[in-house]
């Protein structure tokens, strides 16, 4: 399964999200996230902070260096 997309598409969802696999794990931006449990993505990044404050996940094994952005100060 390297680098297959799976598209997931529920009855109540009225768009699809196209989830990426690789070495099977599942990859999500913030924004499917969100979408896939029909919340806000603030809540969903605030979740996610809390989880790595609590250390219930380490960061750097879970967040995809590909899926990073620099910080830009106009």
């Amino acid at each position: 399964m390297k680098n297959e997309i799976i598209i997931y598409h529920p009855d109540n969802l009225t768009e699809r999200i196209e989830v990426r696999m690789e070495d099977e794990t599942v990859w999500l931006s913030l924004n499917q996230i969100a979408t896939l449990f029909d919340r806000d993505k603030s809540v969903i990044s605030k979740h996610l902070k809390n989880i790595f404050k609590e250390e219930e996940l380490m960061k750097i094994s879970v967040v995809a260096f590909f899926a990073t952005t620099a910080n830009h100060n106009p």
